[in-house]
Parts: C-alpha cells; structure tokens; sequence
C-alpha cells in the first residue's frame, strides 16, 4: 500500500512539473513571439521607409532625365525653326534671283537678236563695199587675198631672218661669255695637290755597313730581291742610301717595303726575302683596297663594282706626265661636278664618270687598245651605266658623244692636266719633243707657221692662204697626222688644228 501511494505521490508530482513547465514555457513562448512580432513591425516599417527611399530617388532621377531629354528637345525644335526660317529666306532670296535672270535673259535675247540684224547689216555693207574695190581695181577678193598673203610673207622672212641672225649672234657672246664663267668658277673652287712621281725610289739606311748585308755573299740576296720583286736595286757610294729603279711604281713600293721590313728584322737570306716578298705583296693589295675604297666614299660615288673600286686604288701608284693618276682622276671627277652642277645636270654622275675616266691605264693586263677604249670596256664589264661607259669612251673622242657627260668629262680631263704644275717630264726631253713637232709640221709646203700647246697635245698649224686652198688643208691635216704617227713617240694624242685665213690689207694716207 504504501508502494501504490508513493507511485501514485511520484506520479502526480510528475504531473504538476510537467504542468508548471508547460506554463513555463508558454509564458517564454508568449513573450518571444511577441518580441518577434515586435520586431518583425520594425523591420517591416525600416523596409517600407527604404522602399519609399528609394521610390523617390528613383522619381527624382527620371524626372530629371525628362526635363534634360525635353530641353533636348526643345533645342531641336528650335534650331528646326531656325532652319526652316533660313531655308525660306533662301527660298525666297532664289526665287528673287530666278526672277531677276529671267529679266535678264529677256533682255539678252532682245540684245542678240539687234546684234544679230547689226551683223547682218554690217556683212551686207562689207559685201557692197567689195564688189565696189574689186570693180575699182580689177581684181577679185580671193586674188587680191592672195598677193596680200604672199607680200606679208615676204615681209615677215625677211624680217625673220634678221631676228635670227641678232639671236644667234647674241647667243654666241653669251654662251661664250657663260661658258668662259663656269670653267672658270669650276676651276677655282677645285684645288688638288700635285705630285711628283719618279722613275727611282731612295730607301735610307742608318748605316753602310747594312748595304753589305742587303747584298749578301756574291750577291745573292740582291739578286733574290730583284728576282721577286722585279726592281732593279742600285747599291753604289751613295752615303746612307740605296736607289731602287724601275718604271712600275707599284713594284718600287713592294721593293721599299720589303727592304724596310728586312733591315728591320735583320735576318737577311733568299729564303726570308721571298717570304717578305710575298706578304708586303698581300699587304700592298690590302693597301690598293682601302685606298680604292677610302676615295669613292670621299667622293660620294656609291654602288661601285669591287673590282672597279680596287682599280681606282691602282691610281695610287701610276702617274702621267709626272701627275698622280689618282690625284688626277679625283681633280677630274671634282671638276665634273662642279661643272655639272652649274650646268644644271646631275652632279652624281658626272663625278663618278671623272673619277673612272682613265680606269682603263691601270688593268691588270695590257691589251693593245688605248685606254679609254680599255675603260670603256671595263666599265661595261662591270654593268656601269650607258652613259657612264660613253663618257669613259668618248674623253678622247676616240667613240662618239652620246651623252652631255662625255664633253663635261673630256673638258675637265683637259683642265687637269693642262694647269700649270699638273704635269712634268725631263725638261730637256719635253723641249725636244715641242721642237720635232713643230719643226716636222714646217717641213710641209705652204706652213708659215706652227704652235705645240697644251702640253704638246695640241699642234696648230698656220699655212697661207695663196698657197692652201680650203680643200688642201684636211689633207694637210691628215698627212701631218700621219706622219706624227709614224715618226714620233708620245704620250697620249696629238690634235693637229690646220687654219688658213685671207687677210685684205691696205692703209688710209
């Protein structure tokens, strides 16, 4: 029994907690839902304020957007306005003008029509007085026109004829007056150095007791040096010198070389000395290269053949008339320039057909051809230009001028080596040579007198006029030519300038 009360005691106490828990925690449910519902109001009331917010930065920002698009508007509804009041005003201003050609087409017309019954009337009148001069003079118009025509051309020839005559003389005194000026400017802006080249070479020693070793036992070191370097080697009682001879100067310079390297080193035997030989060879090539080179880009001249460029540094070591070919071929081609530019042609080609116009003296073989001929061929070879390879060609009028850069070529060519201190030779030898011209030109019937000039390149020949006629002196001319030919030995050519002139003479007393 008292089991079944405690049961009965723990299972109503049982109840009454999970009953008063159960009010517990409905209070606290209570509570929480009305917290809850509290702040869901809140939250509510923040959204709705957030919403309206942004309803009316939303209404103010597209109402902004229509009042700019209706300015916008209105803008262009006004420049339209504008427009359409300018359009009218055009529209009226055309249909003014429109109205105003009208009168003046009327007027035109009406203008026309009384030039039109004017002419009529003048060609009516022209035509009475016609008839009226042919009845008078007998002639009719068309015959009348005729010896009009034919007196007015007579005329007209004549009158021609004497302009001519005024214009080609006054041409002659100025294109000899422009022609005088540009040689002559041409001339005094170019200035080259003149060299002097020798037959012989002197290469100094420190001492005597060197020219013994130079010539070796019997000889034989002078005799290896000479073998390779083709130069004859002269050791005599000169102090502190050896000459070395020989017309090649290219030659002369490997000899000069080679002795100055051996010396230097001091062994001296035919085996070193043809080792030497053979590298100042190399180097003396090397050195033509360069020099070759170092002149077409001083003087502008680009594009030129490898070949063609080592032969202008040959220059360096030939000489005519004394003159340094090199030094001579880079005057010419300055001068050509010069000259060029003055005449209004192309400067560039001009100095380049100067610097290669004796190219054909120094080839590497020696075929019998003269040398513009030779450099003319060479040229071609080496794909220079036509007219380049005619003004080669034509500098000694031995092809014929195609080109306005031969004549500039050829006139430079002479300007060099005519100015004075250019060119030397022995003076006893030039002097004989002017001599046996001048006297085999006077050994002719008929010569009364003979100059050599141009440095013997020129003989002009003065014969008489009783005694030559016009058709005598080109034989004369010829035959001298000939003669000169066949007799005598020169450089270069010879031009024989025969002039026969009739003088009238008498005196006023």
């Amino acid at each position: 029994m008292y089991i079944i009360i405690s049961i009965v005691a723990l299972l109503l106490g049982g109840v009454l907690t999970w009953v008063g828990i159960r009010f517990i925690f409905k209070s606290k449910y209570e509570s929480v839902l009305k917290e809850a519902e509290k702040e869901a109001e809140v939250i509510k009331k923040n959204k709705l304020l957030e919403v309206k917010e942004k309803f009316l930065h939303l209404k103010a920002d597209l109402e902004k957007q229509v009042s700019a698009r209706n300015s916008k508007i209105q803008f262009v509804e006004t420049k339209l306005k504008q427009r359409e009041l300018t359009l009218n005003q055009r529209q009226e201003e055309l249909q003014r003008k429109n109205s105003e050609i009208d009168t003046v087409k009327e007027n035109l017309t009406a203008q026309l029509d009384l030039v039109e019954r004017k002419k009529q009337e003048l060609e009516k009148l022209h035509q009475k007085k016609v008839e009226q001069l042919e009845t008078l003079s007998g002639l009719s118009a068309e015959e009348a026109k005729e010896r009009l025509v034919e007196s007015l051309k007579d005329e007209a020839k004549v009158d021609a004829a004497s302009y001519i005559n005024e214009i080609i003389e006054e041409s002659k005194m100025t294109a000899n007056k422009e022609a005088k000026k540009i040689v002559i400017q041409s001339i005094q802006r170019v200035a080259t150095e003149t060299a002097i080249e020798n037959s012989i070479t002197v290469f100094h020693i420190e001492s005597d007791e060197i020219k013994g070793r130079i010539i070796g036992r019997e000889g034989r070191n002078i005799r290896a040096l000479e073998a390779a370097t083709g130069i004859e080697i002269v050791v005599d009682d000169t102090p502190e010198a050896i000459i070395l001879s020989g017309f090649d100067p290219v030659r002369r310079e490997i000899a000069r070389l080679a002795l100055h390297q051996l010396v230097q080193d001091g062994r001296i035997h035919p085996a070193r000395i043809e080792e030497v030989v053979s590298k100042v060879k190399k180097q003396v090539e090397e050195e033509v290269i360069e020099t070759g080179k170092r002149t077409v880009i001083d003087l502008g001249v680009h594009g030129l053949h490898p070949e063609l460029i080592r032969l202008v540094g040959k220059m360096k070591y030939r000489s005519s008339y004394g003159q340094n070919l090199l030094q001579h071929a880079r005057e010419t081609a300055n001068l050509c320039a010069v000259m060029a530019s003055e005449l209004g042609l192309n400067p560039k080609k001009a100095r380049r057909a100067g610097l290669l116009h004796d190219i054909g003296k120094v080839p590497d073989d020696e075929p019998e051809l003269p040398h513009a001929i030779l450099g003319m061929k060479l040229c071609e070879k080496y794909k220079e230009k036509p007219d380049i390879c005619n003004a080669v060609g034509a500098h000694h009028d031995e092809v014929e001028m195609q080109t306005l850069l031969a004549p500039i070529v050829q006139v430079c060519d002479a300007i060099s080596g005519a100015r004075p201190g250019a060119r030397r030779e022995i003076v006893e030898a030039y002097i004989k040579r002017l001599n046996d011209l001048e006297q085999l030109a006077l050994s002719y019937p008929g010569v009364v007198k003979t100059y050599a000039i141009q440095a013997g390149r020129e003989l002009r020949v003065i014969v008489g006029a009783d005694k030559i006629d016009d058709k005598d002196t080109e034989n004369l001319s010829n035959e001298i030519a000939k003669k000169i030919q066949d007799e005598m030995t020169y450089p270069g050519q010879v031009k024989i300038t025969v002039i026969r002139e009739t003088r009238a003479v008498s005196y006023a007393k």
